[in-house]
């Protein structure tokens, strides 16, 4: 007699906010998908929705209530979770309607508040299949994520209110996960955490065995041992540090992008140059002797890209300390730099501090800021052209009218969604994202690279 399964209920996802919120997502979906749940790809089809919220900024807590507004609007039964899940007086008192809020990777409870919202009802003949991890980035490239949390306390952010002090996740349980996106097709791990240089301060950088031998949880060891994964073609993965803030042991990291271990790539936030507004910042190593550093860095690896972002109009922010930054960028000739303005968020330090800037005063220096790191990085990039790089394939265009087809990608100095891409002419039908190709470079622009597979 034919067993006749019942339909599966089914869960939206909205996800807003930075890559670690996207992985927590993955996590979610994940955990629900274990459980007999399928995934709606919109809200008409789904049994109940899930708003993974950005409560980081004010504009960004904003355009997380109009998301929860919109997933209210179209299907009425919400679960709200994320950094924003701190404010559920907030949330409720706006939309009463939602029928549950948890914090920032609450994953039990967010579990626990689906299935009261849609209880599971596959059954156990389903709930033995195994399930593939859920991904929400394309197949090529994953982050990484390898603790949560952040021991700083930078008087604009209130990050460690939201997702609380630091706490490191077993390097074996990383590594485990590392090798198996790797063989699952990832190209390109993208390293994740509030403080990637911190990781393993909590646990007292404790060793397990991985492999056979010892490995400590430690930003050098994690970046040793990713530089030994290899994919099915046998090429190391591109492994990408993000959140690498500039303590003295991120040295010892720039000898294994040298050597072809690590993608030659540090994302630093240094938030500004003025020791001025760094001390006012209360920003960790801001005496280290960044510039000196970075000549060191690119001494041992030349091809190394620096990103990073700044705060303009910080409170007590003055003329001086603002050229002081702009001079300071001059010499640091960064590859990739964000640029945003000082914006209040409720319950940070910063929001106290007197001599706040008039916000013409900021829109002003952010113009000024997005003009002198545009002119570096056309300088940088066009000292590109002929050269040959690789470049991972991130999306294949349809033919045009002369049958020509374009590819976008990325080479080793770009990051997915926050830098710049390569984009290539004439590429063959064959050619699939998550390809790394040699290409050629024959022009550039401010931002991006342009050329043909060598």
């Amino acid at each position: 007699m034919a067993i006749e399964l019942p339909e599966q209920k089914k869960v939206g996802m909205v996800s807003l906010g930075c890559p670690k919120a996207l992985v927590d997502s993955e996590r979610i979906l994940t955990r629900l998908r274990a459980d007999g749940y399928a995934m709606s790809g919109d809200y008409a089809g789904a049994d109940v929705v899930l708003v993974n919220t950005c409560g980081f900024l004010d504009s960004a807590k904003e355009e997380s209530l109009a998301a929860i507004g919109e997933a209210i609007a179209e299907n009425g039964r919400v679960i709200v979770t994320g950094c924003m899940g701190e404010d559920a007086d907030l949330i409720r008192a706006k939309y009463p309607a939602v029928l549950a809020v948890t914090g920032a990777h609450q994953y039990e409870a967010v579990v626990e508040a689906v299935h009261e919202a849609a209880p599971p009802s596959q059954g156990p003949f389903v709930d033995l299949i195994p399930q593939p991890d859920v991904k929400l980035t394309p197949r090529h490239y994953s982050y990484l994520k390898i603790s949560e949390g952040c021991n700083h306390s930078c008087a604009f952010c209130i990050i460690p209110q939201l997702r609380g002090k630091l706490a490191s996740r077993r390097i074996d349980a990383v590594l485990r996960e590392a090798e198996k996106l790797v063989a699952a097709g990832t190209k390109e791990l993208l390293v994740i955490s509030q403080d990637t240089s911190a990781y393993g301060v909590d646990i007292r950088h404790e060793e397990r065995m991985w492999k056979d031998h010892p490995v400590r949880a430690h930003m050098t060891d994690l970046a040793r041992e990713l530089g030994q994964l290899r994919t099915s073609e046998g090429r190391a993965p591109w492994v990408r540090l993000h959140y690498v803030y500039p303590y003295p042991h991120v040295d010892a990291v720039i000898p294994l992008m040298a050597e072809g271990l690590l993608t030659p790539y540090l994302d630093i936030p240094f938030q500004h140059a003025s020791p001025n507004v760094l001390k006012a910042m209360k920003r960790p190593a801001n005496e280290a002797k960044v510039l000196e550093r970075l000549r060191s860095w690119r001494e041992i690896c030349p091809d190394i890209a620096v990103r990073s972002s700044f705060v303009v109009g910080f409170p007590g922010e003055t003329e001086a300390d603002f050229q002081y930054l702009l001079d300071w960028l001059d010499e640091a000739q960064l590859d990739r730099v964000g640029a945003f303005r000082f914006e209040p968020v409720a319950g940070a330090a910063a929001n106290d501090l007197p001599n706040p800037v008039p916000e013409e005063v900021k829109e002003e220096r952010y113009a000024r800021i997005m003009e002198k790191t545009a002119a570096i990085s056309a300088a940088k990039l066009a000292a590109k052209i002929g050269r040959t790089l690789p470049v991972i394939i991130d999306a294949v265009g349809e033919p045009d009218e002369d049958g020509d087809i374009g590819a976008t990608g990325r080479s080793q100095a770009d990051a997915p969604e926050i830098d710049g891409a390569v984009h290539l002419r004439e590429v063959p039908a064959s050619l699939q994202p998550g390809d790394i190709v040699e290409v050629r470079i024959e022009d550039a622009d401010e931002h991006d690279l342009f050329g043909a597979i060598a």
